[in-house]
C-alpha cells in the first residue's frame, strides 16, 4: 500500500480488511444490502457485548445517499420542464428587480428560490398533489423567501395577471389584487395555506400539522391515505430552535407523511451557515439520531463519472475534508479556482479533471439543480414507510445570477440588478427577450397555448389541479348549543366554591356532550392537565398515542388514571408551549386544510404563552386559525407561591395586538359560560375567522347567578354587576370597574367605602377591556370621517354618561391594561387606574395584593383620592383611610422592586 492508501485508511492489516470487504460485496450481491446490514449490525452488537466501546457515527460519506443506479427515473418531458423553469427564474426575478426599480424600496428576494427553483419545480410537476374528489391534497410549507417564485409559476398557468406580478408586496395600492411579500394567508386567503416566513415557525408546523393528520385518520374522522406534507426551509434556517425543537416528536411516532427538504445553500442571510465547518453532515447527524430517514443530495448526475472512477476513495476523502466555506468559495469564483484549490490538493483528483476545461469543472453540478437527482430523492422519500423524510439537497445561493450574487455573502439582500447583470440572466437561461427590451425587464409569457403552458397545465391535471390553493370555509354544517346547554356554569354555586378554570373545563365537557361537536373538541395540554383539573378527561375521552397504550399506568387502580388510546382526543404534548400552540394551529385549521371542522383547547400557564409563543400566536392570526387558547393560573396576584416567572400581568398586553383575536378576563362561571357558547358559535357555526384568549384563574370562590340581561354585555366586554342605587343630591358616588379575581376585590372596596364613609359605588364588570377599547377607537375613528353625520357614542361612554363620581378600575394585571380605555371615559369623568406594574413574587394571595395595591383597601383610598380632587370629599377621609386601612404610604413604588 502506498502513502494515500494509509491516509485514506489508517488501517493496520489491509489485506485482511479487503478480504472482508470483498465478502460484504459477495452478501450484497447475492443477499441485497438488507442482508449485509443486518450481518454488520450483529457484528457490532457482538463487539459491544466483548466489550468493544463503539462510538455511534449519525454521518455518512459526503455522497448521494442514493446511488445512482438505485435512482427512481423521472419520467415527463425533462427539455420541456427545463425550458419552463427558466421561464419561472426570469420572471421571479423581473418581479423583484422590477419592484425595486419603483420609489418606495419596496424589498424582496431573488437568491432563494434562485438556488430552490429545481426543488420545486419537480414538486409541482410529479408529486405534489391538489385536493380533489379523489384526494385529500397534500400540504405544502413553502420557503417565505422563496414566494416570488411561486407567484411566477402561477402567472405562467394563467392563475395570475401581469399587472399582479407588478402588485408585488403593494398590497395597499393592490386594493385586493397584490401579492404579499411572503406566503400570508390573512392577505392572501385563496391562495396561501399557512404562513412560514419567520424562520423556524414552519418546521414546527409541519410536524404537528402531520401528527394531526394522524390523529384525524385514527380517530376515524378521515380515511387513511398517502397524503404528505413538505416543509422547505434553509440549512440556515436550522439554527432556529423550533426548526429542530420537535424533530424527535416526528422520529418517536413514525411520521412517514413528512418530509422535510432543507435547501443547503451554505449560507445564511450574511454568511456561510457552517463556513468552517459542513452543514449536511451536521444536519445528516441529527435527524439520523431523532430517528429519520435522511438523504442527502450532494451531488448532480455530472459528478457520477468522477466518483465512478474514484477507485482508491481519494475524491470521496477531498469531498469530506473541504468545508463549507472553501465549497462558497469554489462556486464564486469558478472552474480555474475550483481546479487549483479543490482537484489539484491531491494528484488523483488533478488526474481526475485534467480532461475538463474550466468551463467543465464549473459546470460540475450541485444535487439540489438536477431535477433527476431530486425525482429520485423525492421518489424515495415518498414511499419511505414508518419514519418521517429529510431530504439534505445542496444547491448554490443566487443561482444563475453570476457576477450580481452567484455563492457571494451579500446575495440575500440582492434586490437590484444592473443591465449587464440582467443581460448575463438572460443569456444564461435563454429567454427570448431582445436588448431593447432588457432596460425594462419585463415578463415573459408565452401564451396560454403554448407547449409550456400546456404541458405546465397538464402536469398539474393530472396531480388534482392548481397550487397552492386555499380552502375559506368548511362544508361540514354545525350548530352550536344555545347558552341553555351550558346551565351548569350560568347557575350560581351556592356556597360551593369553584375556580374560573373548573368552570371553563365544566363547559369544555358540556360540549363533549354535544352530538354534533363532542368529537370536534381537541382538548391540549402542555403536561399541566391535572393543575388545570382535566385529569378526568384521560378517562373519559383518552389521550392520544398513535400506537396505544403499551404499558400498566402505575395508577391503573385509580378512577381517574392515565390512559392513552390510538384514539384518544386529549392531545398531551409534553412540556413544550411551542409544541402545544404548534398542535393547537393545526386543530385550529384543520377546517381549511383537511375540510375538517375542529375545535382546539390549549390550555397553559398564561405566563408562558403570548411572551414565549408570541411569533406562533401572530402566525395563527394569519392563517385564520379558529379556536380557544386559555391562559390558566393567570393574573399576577392570583398564582400565590409560584414567583416572579410564574406571574402573569401583561398577556393581554400582547393579544390584544393581534387583530383576530378575542381577550377575555372573566371573573365568574357565567361569563365564563357566555364567552364559551358564543365563542363557540361565531368559530364553528358562523365560520367567523377568529380565535379567542380567555385568561381563568385557580382561585376558588363561590359565584352568582348570570344576571338576566347581562350575555350582551360580556361579550361586548363590559357591563353593570351592581347598581349603587338611586343616588340622594350631593351623595359622593363612584364608579368601579375590575375584571378576573381582582373584580371580587372591587366587590369588597365597595363595601368598605358604603360602611366607613358613606360612599355609595355603582360595579362594573369589564371581562375585556380590549374588546372595549376597540370599539371606541371605531367609534372615534368613523366620528372623524363623518364629521357631519351623527356622531357615535363609545359603548363604554354610553354605559357611564350619566352616572355620578369618578372611576376607578383595578385588575391583575399592569395598569396599561385598564387604562387603554381611558380616551372614552365621559367628559369631566375622573379615571383612575390600579395594576399589578413590577416584577412578580411568592406570598399569599392577600399579601400580593396590598403589594402590588390592587386589594380592597388600596381600591377603596383610591375612590376616596379621586372624590377628593373632585371635591366630594375632604383630604382628612383620605388620611383616614390610609390610617384605618394599614396602608403604608412610604412603601417603595411596586414597580420598583
Amino acid at each position: 500500500m502506498d502513502q494515500l492508501d494509509d491516509i485514506l485508511n489508517q488501517d493496520i492489516d489491509p489485506t485482511e480488511t479487503r478480504e472482508w470487504i470483498d465478502s460484504l460485496d459477495a452478501v450484497i450481491q447475492h443477499d441485497g444490502t438488507e442482508r449485509a446490514h443486518f450481518l454488520l449490525e450483529r457484528m457490532v452488537d457482538n463487539t459491544r457485548r466483548s466489550g468493544g466501546y463503539l462510538p455511534f457515527d449519525p454521518t455518512t460519506e459526503y455522497v448521494n445517499t442514493i446511488a445512482p443506479g438505485n435512482e427512481a427515473k423521472m419520467g415527463g418531458d425533462a427539455a420541456m420542464e427545463w425550458r419552463i423553469r427558466t421561464l419561472i427564474r426570469w420572471n421571479a426575478m423581473a418581479m423583484v428587480v422590477r419592484a425595486n426599480r419603483k420609489p418606495g424600496d419596496l424589498g424582496g428576494h431573488i437568491a432563494s428560490f434562485a438556488s430552490s427553483a429545481t426543488l420545486y419545480d419537480v414538486g409541482f410537476n410529479h408529486f405534489w398533489r391538489a385536493p380533489s374528489a379523489e384526494h385529500p391534497g397534500d400540504l405544502i410549507f413553502h420557503q417565505g423567501h422563496s414566494s416570488p417564485g411561486i407567484y411566477a409559476r402561477s402567472f405562467l398557468e394563467g392563475r395570475l395577471a401581469e399587472d399582479q406580478l407588478d402588485l408585488f408586496r403593494m398590497e395597499v395600492a393592490g386594493k385586493g389584487r397584490a401579492l404579499s411579500s411572503y406566503p400570508h394567508p390573512w392577505l392572501m386567503p385563496d391562495y396561501w395555506q399557512v404562513p412560514t416566513v419567520s424562520m423556524g415557525l414552519g418546521p414546527i408546523q409541519a410536524i404537528y400539522q402531520a401528527q394531526f393528520f394522524k390523529y384525524l385518520e385514527h380517530r376515524g374522522l378521515v380515511p387513511p391515505s398517502d397524503r404528505k406534507i413538505w416543509c422547505f426551509l434553509g440549512d440556515g434556517e436550522t439554527d432556529e430552535p423550533e426548526s429542530l425543537g420537535a424533530i424527535s416528536l416526528a422520529g418517536r411516532e413514525g411520521l412517514d407523511n413528512l418530509i422535510f427538504v432543507v435547501n443547503c445553500n451554505l449560507q445564511r442571510l450574511d454568511g456561510p451557515v457552517r463556513g468552517n465547518g459542513k452543514i449536511i453532515q451536521e444536519l445528516e447527524g441529527v435527524f439520523r439520531g431523532a430517528g429519520w430517514n435522511a438523504l442527502k443530495l450532494v451531488w448532480g448526475s455530472y459528478w457520477d463519472p468522477l466518483l465512478a472512477r474514484d477507485h482508491k476513495g481519494v475524491l470521496r476523502k477531498l469531498m469530506m475534508e473541504t468545508v463549507d466555506g472553501e465549497y462558497q468559495a469554489c462556486k464564486a469564483f469558478g472552474g480555474a479556482y475550483t481546479r487549483e484549490h479543490f482537484f489539484n490538493k491531491y494528484p488523483e483528483t488533478r488526474e481526475m479533471v485534467a480532461s475538463l476545461s474550466d468551463d467543465d469543472i464549473w459546470r460540475l453540478n450541485r444535487g439540489g439543480h438536477d431535477p433527476h437527482k431530486v425525482y429520485a430523492a423525492y421518489h424515495a422519500a415518498s414511499n419511505t414507510k414508518g419514519m418521517p423524510t429529510v431530504i439534505l439537497a445542496k444547491t448554490v445561493k443566487g443561482y444563475g445570477m453570476g457576477a450580481a450574487g452567484e455563492s457571494q455573502n451579500p446575495t440575500h439582500q440582492q434586490k437590484k440588478l444592473d443591465e449587464e447583470a440582467v443581460r448575463h440572466f438572460r443569456d444564461r437561461f435563454q429567454i427570448p427577450i431582445s436588448d431593447e427590451q432588457l432596460k425594462d425587464v419585463p415578463y415573459y409569457h408565452p401564451g396560454k397555448d403554448s407547449p409550456e403552458v400546456q404541458y405546465m397545465l397538464e402536469r398539474r391535471k393530472a396531480l388534482g389541479g392548481a397550487l397552492p390553493q386555499r380552502r375559506r370555509k368548511t362544508e361540514v354544517k354545525l350548530k352550536t348549543p344555545d347558552l341553555a346547554a351550558f346551565e351548569q356554569i350560568t347557575k350560581g354555586t351556592g356556597e360551593r366554591e369553584i375556580s374560573t378554570t373548573m368552570a371553563l373545563v365544566r363547559g369544555i365537557n358540556l360540549l363533549l356532550r354535544d352530538k354534533q361537536l363532542s368529537q370536534r373538541v381537541v382538548p391540549i395540554v402542555a403536561d399541566e392537565a391535572r393543575t388545570f383539573g382535566m385529569e378526568g378527561m384521560f378517562r373519559q375521552i383518552g389521550i392520544y398515542a398513535p400506537f396505544g397504550q403499551k404499558y400498566r399506568p402505575q395508577d391503573s387502580d385509580q378512577l381517574l388514571y392515565y390512559r392513552e388510546d390510538q384514539k384518544g382526543q386529549v392531545l398531551q404534548q409534553g412540556i413544550s408551549e411551542a409544541g402545544g400552540m404548534a398542535s393547537w394551529m393545526a386543530a385550529a385549521t384543520s377546517y381549511s386544510i383537511s375540510d375538517q371542522p375542529m375545535l382546539p383547547f390549549f390550555i397553559y400557564y398564561s405566563m408562558f404563552g403570548f411572551q414565549r409563543i408570541g411569533d406562533l400566536c401572530w402566525a395563527a392570526g394569519d392563517m385564520r386559525s379558529r379556536g380557544f387558547l386559555i391562559g390558566g393560573t393567570a393574573g399576577r396576584t392570583t398564582l400565590n407561591g409560584e414567583g416572579l416567572q410564574h406571574e402573569d400581568g401583561h398577556s393581554h398586553l400582547m393579544s390584544g395586538a393581534i387583530p383576530n383575536v378575542k381577550s377575555y378576563d372573566p371573573t365568574f362561571s357565567y361569563e365564563v359560560a357566555v364567552i364559551l357558547q358564543d365563542g363557540t358559535r361565531r368559530m364553528m357555526q358562523e365560520q367567523e375567522d377568529i380565535y379567542y384568549y380567555i385568561t381563568v384563574m385557580n382561585e376558588n370562590y363561590s359565584h352568582p347567578d348570570l344576571p338576566e340581561g347581562s350575555e350582551e354585555g360580556i361579550i361586548k366586554g363590559m357591563y353593570l354587576f351592581k347598581d349603587g342605587g338611586k343616588p340622594k343630591k350631593g351623595e359622593p358616588r363612584v364608579q368601579l370597574l375590575g375584571s378576573g379575581t381582582i373584580l371580587r376585590e372591587v366587590i369588597a372596596a365597595a363595601e368598605l367605602l358604603e360602611k366607613d364613609f358613606g360612599v355609595k359605588s355603582d360595579i362594573w364588570s369589564v371581562p375585556s377591556f380590549i374588546e372595549v377599547r376597540r370599539d371606541g377607537f371605531d367609534a372615534e375613528r368613523w366620528n372623524r370621517l363623518h364629521p357631519e353625520a351623527k356622531q357615535r357614542v363609545p359603548y363604554i361612554t354610553g354605559l357611564l354618561d350619566g352616572r355620578s363620581g369618578p372611576a376607578i378600575a383595578a385588575t391583575d394585571y399592569v395598569r396599561e391594561f385598564a387604562d387603554q380605555v381611558r380616551a372614552f371615559m365621559p367628559d369631566g369623568m375622573r379615571y383612575t387606574v390600579l395594576g399589578t406594574d413590577g416584577f412578580g413574587r411568592s406570598d399569599t394571595r392577600a399579601n400580593l395584593r396590598g403589594f402590588f395595591e390592587v386589594d380592597r383597601y388600596w381600591i377603596a383610598h383610591a375612590a376616596l383620592a379621586a372624590l377628593a380632587k373632585d371635591g366630594k370629599v375632604n383630604a382628612k377621609d383620605v388620611s383616614r383611610a390610609i390610617k384605618e386601612y394599614k396602608l403604608d404610604p412610604d412603601k417603595p413604588n411596586p414597580q420598583t422592586v
